[in-house]
């Protein structure tokens, strides 16, 4: 089956750092087709966020030129520090302006906590505390229940060489701490949390959404496949 023959998607990607775009890729069906593009972030800072958007928006309009079937705008953060329903109206405005189906991470993350059940969650982040706080504030807006949000303390530009034994160690401490909670968020694709989703679900007896699993899973929702994948997590072996 050729590349593109179950949909194309146009991928907006935050950074230029590796690993994210590859793992959205690895955990799609064969028959999928890909466009990425990229904003440029490099620093990982509030103001970057802001203006973020603005850069995104032309690269959505890059790619309905470009015959995606789909545009998917990774990264959390640009929407999250806007405020909880800010990425709901940016989709509906880029879709009635550009006429293509649009996602974004924060919808993804979101829909994913609704359809798996997870009302109290624990939040992993590498961002510092003034940005956790407002992301905490972002799921409290939406209706949830945040136990913890928590950084690990790495500068951003090296988020991608976090162990995942490290990411496995302080997510576990953190949701213990916290006293439990239906799931856990671990925020962000710029690290590499995949081997660590199955192993936290296992070892805590809880659900873990993760940014990338969430964006393929809602991505596969709207183009209308269903290929489930064992080894990293609930949300992708179920399909729900």
């Amino acid at each position: 089956m050729y590349y593109g023959a179950r949909g194309i998607v146009g991928l907006v990607k935050p950074t230029y750092r590796p690993g994210s775009m590859e793992s959205f890729i690895k955990l799609m069906p064969e028959g999928v087709g890909f466009i990425p593009l990229h904003v440029g972030v490099r620093a990982g800072t509030e103001q970057e966020f802001q203006e973020a958007l603005a850069i995104a928006e032309r690269k959505v309009a890059k790619l309905a030129e470009l015959g995606a079937d789909i545009v998917v705008i990774m990264g959390a953060p640009p929407t999250m520090v806007r405020g909880y329903g800010f990425d709901t109206d940016l989709v509906a405005q880029l879709q009635e302006k550009y006429r293509i189906p649009v996602l974004t991470a924060t919808i993804a993350q979101v829909e994913a906590f609704r359809v798996l059940g997870i009302k109290r969650l624990v939040g992993i982040t590498y961002f510092k505390d003034d940005l956790n706080r407002q992301f905490a504030k972002f799921f409290v807006d939406g209706g949830f229940e945040v136990a913890a949000m928590r950084g690990l303390d790495v500068p951003f530009k090296d988020a991608g060489k976090i162990p995942s034994e490290e990411i496995y160690a302080f997510a576990k401490k953190v949701f213990v701490d916290a006293g439990g909670a239906d799931g856990i968020y671990l925020l962000g694709a710029g690290w590499h949390n995949l081997p660590v989703i199955e192993p936290l679900e296992r070892d805590l007896q809880t659900t873990v959404v993760s940014s990338i699993p969430a964006q393929v899973w809602a991505t596969q929702k709207r183009l209308h496949l269903r290929a489930p994948v064992k080894g990293y997590g609930r949300l992708l072996e179920e399909m729900p």
